[in-house]
């Protein structure tokens, strides 16, 4: 009897391996993908059928928010064009268009953008511009602490709910796992609305749990946004203990916007909020007038894993591979698709000033290893590369030729560009790109910046490990 249960098992267990891999294969997703799901199947199906069931599955033809009702969103997004005012260079009309058509990223004119370096300036104006709320105050990130800066945000969120301004909050329920349901729970009871985006709740929603939210904005009064790198956590200002009195911030960069382009995080708050409470706000009173304050044009574009197009990625592949002059980039990790990684290394090859800025160290080593496997054949191809010493870099920075700069919460990496939500500005303008070659010369001063040879040099097992762990890099 024991002998045809064990033959009933295994017969079932080997089925359902074979009948998720036939899934996987049916799915056509991009063989780089498919054969490391198909490798942890076989190596480890135990272990592979739970990553998979938690993990694996494919959202990209399911939808939370439906294209009519993104539309409807975005339709106060549309501005006419001044006469005699700025226009989109010609040679990146064609982006513009495709970032229009894959997510309704409508051109928007005259915005002000004022970076941030550090967590406690960006902080500072931030809570500045949430006392000066008149109507409402829209914030959505991706980690939200229960520290001392967690805390500063929470109570002068509750002031302004109590002086009957309008507070709505999103935050990532996988984000967010380690915060206690207390400190969202104050803030309900302070008369803020708090959601958590894609609820992760066993075992309904637990597929969805590698899909998640990393938008990091906020609006205010449909007037003043911000946008960025940064959540909301002491680390990002008062930094890191590493011991011996050592403190080690976060180096990331935040924006505060002004003008036309708040409406542009307005229009993908408020498609989140849709999408999680199934409450449809719009109105004049969320996308005021606003005045055009320079000469500058940006696209504010939402990017996600469900749906056809991977918008970001498709963006920067595009950019890339039409550069004149300069490719510079500072992101935390470097996981890059075969079409991205193939468009910078051609243009180095083409003799276009391709530069990448990584952290020396992250916060996992596992993606470290699998980032430097890349770091090779970039440096055979002219690829210049850098790493950032004093502290972990969490900064997403793209910076093209003279006229255009992307900045946002994506990093340049499979989880970025197929697993989250994403949002990233693609801005039109050169004053402003040249403020941000700016930045990233002085960062690129605290960088140590090893030669091809001393690369090449280091040990044969670490390189091995690089190897291996890249298998796994569509994954991680």
């Amino acid at each position: 009897m024991r002998e045809i249960l064990t033959t009933i098992f295994l017969t079932i267990y080997s089925l359902s391996i074979v009948g998720v891999i036939l899934v996987i294969v049916t799915d056509n997703r991009n063989p780089l993908k498919t054969l490391p799901w198909i490798l942890v199947l076989v190596l480890a199906p135990g272990a592979g059928l739970a990553i998979y069931f938690f993990f694996g599955q494919n959202l990209s033809k399911r939808r939370i928010i439906s294209r009519r009702t993104r539309k409807r969103i975005t339709t106060r997004l549309e501005e006419e064009r001044a006469p005699g005012g700025p226009e989109i260079p010609p040679h990146w009309q064609p982006l513009a268009r495709m970032l229009n058509r894959t997510s309704l990223a409508v051109p928007l004119y005259g915005s002000r953008l004022e970076p941030y370096t550090d967590g406690e300036t960006k902080m500072e104006a931030l809570l500045a511009a949430i006392a000066e709320a008149k109507h409402h105050v829209h914030i959505q990130y991706y980690i939200f602490c229960d520290d001392e800066t967690g805390g500063r945000l929470r109570d002068a969120l509750a002031k302004k709910a109590r002086e009957g301004i309008e507070i709505r909050i999103l935050y990532d329920d996988v984000g967010c796992t380690r915060v206690k349901k207390s400190f969202f729970e104050e803030m309900r009871k302070a008369g803020i609305e708090v959601h958590a985006f894609l609820h992760v709740q066993f075992p309904r929603f637990t597929s969805k749990v590698n899909y998640r939210n990393h938008r990091k904005i906020a609006v205010i009064d449909g007037r003043v946004g911000f946008i960025g790198g940064m959540n909301i956590a002491d680390r990002y200002v008062e930094g890191i203990d590493r011991g011996k009195g050592r403190r080690e911030r976060w180096r990331d960069t935040h924006f505060r916007l002004e003008g036309s382009g708040v409406r542009g995080l307005q229009a993908s708050f408020l498609s989140d909020w849709s999408a999680t409470t199934k409450q449809k706000i719009t109105g004049p009173a969320y996308y005021p007038p606003s005045e055009r304050l320079t000469a500058n044009i940006l696209q504010t574009v939402p990017s996600g894993p469900l749906g056809k197009w991977r918008t970001l990625l498709q963006g920067d592949s595009y950019a890339a591979a039409r550069a004149r002059s300069r490719i510079w980039i500072e992101t935390p990790y470097y996981l890059p698709t075969e079409t991205l990684n193939a468009a910078l290394q051609e243009a180095a090859l083409a003799g276009i000033d391709v530069r990448l800025m990584l952290p020396e160290r992250s916060d996992s080593r596992v993606v470290d290893l699998a980032g430097h496997s890349y770091l090779d054949d970039m440096m055979r191809a002219g690829v210049k590369v850098a790493f950032y010493t004093p502290g972990f870099l969490h900064s997403k920075l793209l910076i093209i030729d003279d006229d255009l700069t992307v900045i946002g919460s994506a990093n340049m990496d499979f989880r970025s560009f197929e697993h989250n939500f994403e949002i990233n500005a693609f801005v039109y303008d050169a004053e402003f790109n040249a403020r941000m070659a700016a930045i990233y010369e002085e960062d690129l001063s605290r960088c140590r910046q090893p030669s091809p040879d001393r690369w090449f040099g280091r040990p044969r097992l670490r390189r091995w490990a690089e190897s291996f762990m890249r298998i796994f890099s569509p994954l991680l």
